[in-house]
């Protein structure tokens, strides 16, 4: 598959993707710049891996990881999300609004396991490979991440009402 034919094919889920992961249109658009970039000087070794789609994929993670160091100051305004048609758009909206403010709270080990297990829809070996670690320590990162957002969730919603606070 040459380049151009991986990025025709390729190009809007990595840009769902990085979306999702940055909770910024912007920012994954220009990760995921940066990441065609440098995959297309490296194209004929990328090409001759067994799955070149995780290849890139596991790229743009780490550049999502790479720019939250190089960037720790900067702060990052969720805008939006990939577009999805709902039932009632403004409940939807609101909602997916509140989650990713959760889900930014994050640390970013954290948030990308959650976005790669429950987006992408990858097992804790797949994410392992893709962040270059242990698939106990996917366990461990999911796990931690799971229970801050029930702490957050427990707080934000009254025990009693089950209504906002």
């Amino acid at each position: 598959m040459s380049f151009e034919e991986f990025v025709a094919d390729r190009l809007a889920a990595l840009l769902r993707y990085a979306v999702v992961l940055t909770g910024n249109r912007d920012l994954a658009q220009d990760i995921v710049q940066d990441v065609m970039i440098r995959a297309y000087g490296r194209w004929a070794q990328i090409a001759a891996v067994e799955h070149p789609e995780r290849y890139v994929h596991r790229m743009v993670t780490n550049e999502y990881l790479s720019w939250r160091r190089r960037w720790s100051t900067r702060q990052v305004v969720l805008t939006g999300l990939p577009d999805r048609i709902a039932a009632d758009p403004a409940t939807d909206t609101a909602e997916r609004d509140a989650a990713w403010q959760r889900l930014a709270t994050l640390p970013r080990y954290q948030r990308a396991v959650l976005v790669l297990r429950y987006y992408e829809g990858l097992t804790d070996a797949e994410i392992a490979e893709v962040l270059g670690c242990a698939p106990g320590t996917v366990r461990g990162h999911a796990s931690r991440a799971l229970a801050a957002l029930r702490v957050r969730l427990t707080r934000e919603f009254s025990p009693l009402t089950g209504e906002s606070s």
